[in-house]
């Protein structure tokens, strides 16, 4: 069933100039199809039937806004999710980054942190945990702070382990977390090196240097102007033969960066060449 359009295309024009110069979230280079039908699902959801209530909301209540802002930017996450690209990082990306003093991660766009957890986990199980950091970014200060609390979901634990044994681990997923009736709390030793804070890809410059970037299935939601613009953040942040891994429909093979990197294999993980 198709979802009504209750804001119309010229108002989500005005809808993302209003948010950008009350709040300084910049959405215009945000994909329009996706924005509109998320700012259309928000309407059907908290049951606005004009333009007009959804924009003074927006507007005039700042809790408001957050709730808004978590919808908009909200991301399906899972830990281990994908597990054959999760093997490939264990099986060809990690012994290369073994070899480093200092092993830095980004994962942008981490969302409530699953991602960055399951990366933990593949760091302590190849016995690179002690010389890594982990930064997990993201425009929403709400997920991070889900992130921060390491719980999750109990009943989403049987996916999890099915994917953590697909991706090639060894152990008991169970070892990871202590159960809590309806949650799971992760061990606090996979928050050890891990780094989290609000970072906006659209807006926000490098803040460090990497040997692995990771951003799966954010860039799908942006337009071919701003996936280029964070493809060349990315590669401003990337050290030379570092690794950037991207989600199953992004790439970047049409991208004016492309020429600079080399693909590992079929699953989207490109390699940075010497560019001195």
């Amino acid at each position: 069933m198709l979802e009504p359009s209750i804001v119309k295309d010229n108002e989500i024009e005005h809808l993302i100039k209003d948010i950008y110069e009350s709040y300084g979230y910049d959405f215009s280079l945000y994909s329009r199809a996706s924005f509109t039908r998320r700012v259309n699902r928000i309407c059907m959801i908290d049951r606005f039937t004009s333009y007009a209530e959804l924009r003074y909301q927006v507007l005039n209540d700042a809790d408001y806004f957050k709730h808004f802002i978590e919808e908009i930017t909200v991301n399906v996450t899972e830990m281990f999710r994908d597990p054959i690209f999760f093997k490939s990082l264990r099986e060809k990306i990690l012994p290369q980054l073994g070899t480093f003093p200092l092993i830095r991660i980004w994962v942008a766009g981490c969302s409530t942190g699953e991602e960055a957890y399951s990366i933990a986990i593949l760091l302590k199980e190849a016995g690179l945990y002690h010389k890594c950091l982990i930064y997990g970014t993201d425009i929403n200060p709400s997920v991070l702070e889900s992130a921060r609390s390491g719980v999750f979901p109990m009943h989403h634990m049987k996916t999890y382990s099915e994917n953590y044994m697909l991706s090639g681990g060894k152990r008991d997923f169970s070892d990871y977390y202590t159960a809590n009736y309806d949650s799971a709390r992760f061990d606090k030793a996979l928050q050890e090196k891990l780094i989290l804070s609000t970072h906006n890809l659209v807006s926000d410059s490098s803040f460090n240097s990497f040997q692995l970037i990771i951003c799966r299935n954010v860039l799908i939601y942006f337009d071919k102007e701003l996936q280029e613009r964070v493809f060349t953040l990315f590669d401003a942040s990337l050290e030379n033969f570092g690794y950037l891994a991207l989600g199953s429909k992004e790439t970047l093979r049409f991208s004016n960066l492309g020429k600079f990197y080399h693909q590992i294999d079929d699953q989207k993980i490109w390699k940075k060449v010497d560019q001195n």
